[in-house]
């Protein structure tokens, strides 16, 4: 890769994670122990990021599933909220997965940003989507999108983009801390402490939000078969983990340590009241339940924990 000058210097997308500012932010963790940063408002330059990418031709695949009432209660908000926020000046491609490709809103898409619906099976319960996810996601990267960008990130679709959600979230291995835990001790952290479970785990370094995860290719086909293999595996020993594929997940990122985490900033509880976060980017949807639930009885959360 040929470095790219940044401010009359030659900058690499690497060098650029190295001049971060970890002590923009002193009243937060802003480094990991094994040197990951943890990205939070003031610490990088947004246009050094955005010109090095752009240089290197950077491009997003986004996965999002939509099944059930969910396409109707959040979908079109979601996609028309990312058209504002993600990844902007960069190619993008939503991958919208639903068993109801008619019903997926038209919305308008700036140059270089397209969308594809694949149909997907329903399954009976929510918990069985949330956790299926990782095999189609593992399959849509081996049979397309490893070829056609370099980089890749998954999402709930419950969720509302409110803010710059930009290259500099990029890296190899990408994980989120949950708004509700990155303050507490790991003993509360909601681990699946069954150790009947491949989930299962003691202890930990964060708790990761399974609301967002991504990175390179590579990175998040391993993440994903990581994670459904523990799910297969719990399946025919009759389990099923704390928190579906979130805790596999948390599993996976406490044995392959993320290469960048990301801020509460980036998927935000508003009902939450923090010092600390001064931006938000993304944050939760109203858990309209009382609606939902009505039409499907048997849906659950979205895999995260409680709120």
């Amino acid at each position: 890769m040929t470095p790219k000058p940044v401010g009359g210097k030659l900058v690499t997308m690497k060098d650029l994670d190295n001049m971060l500012n970890y002590k923009a932010r002193p009243a937060v963790q802003t480094q990991t122990a094994w040197q990951a940063p943890i990205m939070w408002e003031g610490m990088w330059e947004a246009l050094d990021y955005d010109r090095i990418h752009a240089d290197n031709h950077t491009s997003v695949a986004l996965t999002v599933f939509a099944v059930g009432r969910y396409l109707e209660a959040y979908l079109e908000t979601f996609l028309v909220s990312a058209e504002q926020h993600f990844m902007i000046g960069l190619p993008v491609m939503y991958y919208v997965f639903t068993e109801r490709p008619e019903d997926v809103p038209i919305i308008d898409l700036a140059p270089h940003r397209n969308l594809r619906v694949i149909r997907v099976k329903r399954h009976s319960r929510w918990q069985d989507i949330s956790m299926m996810r990782m095999k189609t996601i593992s399959e849509l990267i081996d049979s397309e999108i490893k070829y056609l960008f370099s980089h890749v990130f998954c999402f709930d679709v419950d969720q509302r983009f409110v803010g710059r959600f930009g290259s500099e979230a990029l890296g190899d291995s990408v994980a989120l801390l949950h708004a509700h835990y990155y303050t507490l001790p790991k003993t509360r952290f909601s681990y699946d402490r069954n150790n009947k479970s491949k989930a299962c785990m003691e202890t930990g370094d964060y708790y990761y939000h399974a609301a967002i995860f991504g990175g390179s290719c590579g990175s998040v086909k391993a993440i994903a078969d990581a994670c459904l293999a523990g799910i297969v595996e719990d399946k025919q020993n009759g389990v099923e983990a704390l928190w579906h594929d979130e805790s596999h997940l948390n599993k996976y990122f406490f044995i392959h340590k993320p290469s960048k985490l990301l801020s509460p900033e980036y998927c935000w509880d508003r009902n939450l009241n923090r010092k600390d976060i001064f931006v938000t980017r993304l944050i939760w949807a109203p858990k309209d339940y009382d609606r939902l639930r009505v039409q499907e009885p048997t849906a659950a959360d979205n895999g995260t924990a409680p709120l």
